[in-house]
């Protein structure tokens, strides 16, 4: 008899009952919508802005040597996981003008720096990458032929007028093909890429300058992991320091927070106002139903009664508009982050029972006003205004 009450209440006032679910159903699905977002969301920023460079450069005097490069990896990925790239750096001559030339993995580095604007290939077998500000000074494009050397700068070259003796104006060694230009806009527009292999049979083999890393690590724990490395590489063998690139990870930590505390406003004020909602309509079931309730009240039934059967009521509207919320909530969820963020998302069944949850919390919260008033009804006042 009980339920078949809460349904005959609400199909015989139709209107404020649709009213009431949907209400619920803009909060379910607004919370949903938000906090899938917000969930997905900051998981691709912080990858897209570790594309734009490393947060931390650990660099050795005289090179890394394998085992010690290994180590410094292990130590940086036992923190968080990390992205890394290697650069061995030369100095060379090229067309008898001074250069130098960085040794790479091109896959390793285009992971991480997937800003820079490549035209052509990125280095091979064969094949260099020049920066843009080093093609416009030797002038070659993409498909031109130029010719890389090594610089004599031993510590016993000769000495001719006080100043060391080089090979700048020689004009042998080692022809390559322009595979491609990047520019960057920094620093690396006045480099020439290679690949590792061809640094090896260049200059011989050794170990790598400098190794970068694009580390999913917050901030703080950058900083230690930065300050460890610094103290560890002061004693070891091979000598190398830890930088970290606080602007990166600075502008990642303060645009995630920024846009989270947005969708937590937003979220905010659509709960205030279903809140608002569900109350108003509430109180309009209850106003139209104060005849109902005096003559309950004058054939025994208790306050208690009265006031579980509206707050069920209110209950069953949070469900049903939570439920609809939630499935409208994730369609436009998946179709922002499919069009406007370039990622599919999957459906979270305890997010959407939470946010279940709280509609109907939300809903019997806002009944509570109107249900006081319900259960202080007088009903010989109502029965003789009747």
């Amino acid at each position: 008899m009980f339920w078949k009450m809460i349904l005959l209440a609400g199909v015989r006032r139709r209107s404020q009952a649709l009213m009431a679910v949907l209400c619920a159903t803009i909060g379910a699905g607004t919370l949903l919508c938000l906090a899938t977002i917000c969930l997905v969301v900051p998981a691709q920023m912080n990858e897209e802005l570790r594309s734009y460079g490393a947060n931390l450069i650990v660099t050795a005097n005289g090179g890394f040597d394998a085992e010690t490069a290994d180590e410094v990896t292990d130590a940086v990925e036992a923190v968080a996981p990390a992205q890394s790239a290697s650069y061995r750096y030369e100095s060379v001559r090229i067309n008898s003008a001074p250069y130098t030339l960085a040794g790479i993995e091109a896959q390793d580095v285009r992971a991480i720096n997937r800003h820079w604007s490549v035209e052509g290939d990125w280095p091979a077998n064969g094949n260099v990458m020049m920066g843009r500000d080093v093609a416009e000074g030797l002038g070659v494009k993409i498909g031109s032929t130029i010719t890389i050397g090594l610089r004599d700068e031993r510590a016993d070259a000769a000495l001719r007028n006080g100043r060391r003796s080089t090979d700048i104006l020689s004009d042998d060694g080692t022809p390559m093909c322009v595979g491609g230009i990047v520019d960057t806009g920094g620093a690396e527009d006045s480099l020439v890429y290679m690949s590792a292999g061809d640094m090896e049979r260049l200059a011989g083999a050794r170990g790598a300058d400098v190794l970068e890393f694009a580390s999913q690590g917050a901030p703080d724990e950058l900083t230690a992991l930065a300050e460890t490395l610094q103290t560890t590489g002061a004693r070891g063998a091979v000598r190398y320091q830890a930088h970290q690139v606080t602007r990166m990870t600075s502008s990642n930590a303060r645009i995630i927070t920024m846009l989270r505390t947005l969708f937590g406003v937003v979220s905010i004020v659509a709960l205030a106002l279903t809140l608002v909602g569900v109350s108003t309509t509430m109180s309009s079931i209850v106003a139209r139903r104060r005849a109902e309730i005096g003559l309950r009240r004058a054939l025994g039934a208790t306050s208690r009664s009265i006031a579980g059967e509206f707050l069920v009521e209110s209950a069953v509207y949070g469900v049903v508009g939570g439920a609809i919320g939630c499935a409208a909530g994730y369609g436009i969820a998946y179709a922002l982050c499919a069009q406007v963020f370039d990622r599919r998302v999957g459906f979270s069944w305890w997010l959407a029972a939470l946010c279940v949850l709280v509609s109907v919390a939300l809903a019997v919260v806002a009944s509570i006003g109107p249900v006081r008033r319900a259960t202080r009804i007088d009903p010989a006042v109502v029965l003789r205004e009747e």
